[in-house]
């Protein structure tokens, strides 16, 4: 999965129905296939991230010192400003990347 190069929506914007629904035919099972890809997208995307922080972790053994880890704070920047997991499988699902079975 490319992130960067995704042209799934970072704000909030409204779809139209029918063509959410055009490959199922049901809505309701259009949005349940859509919603397991997000989850899948998301699991994705966190365990990158988490693999991303750990490279740059220090672990010292005092509770007194707390330090800022820039490298840490510009990968965490860098995730928060990306498409979130339900937009990309929307895109997914309406450029018919995502397939099912019934």
């Amino acid at each position: 999965m490319d992130l960067k190069n995704s042209q799934a929506a970072v704000n909030t914007i409204t779809y139209n129905k029918a063509e959410i629904e055009k490959p199922t035919g049901n809505i309701y099972e259009a949005i349940t296939i859509i919603a397991k890809r997000a989850n899948q997208i998301n699991t994705e995307i966190k365990k990158e991230l988490i693999d991303k922080l750990d490279e740059f972790a220090t672990y010292n053994d005092s509770l007194d010192e707390v330090f800022e880890n820039k490298e840490q704070i510009e990968v965490s920047k860098y995730y928060e400003r990306l498409p979130k997991p339900h937009a990309l499988a929307v895109e997914e699902w309406l450029s018919g990347e995502i397939t099912y079975k019934e």
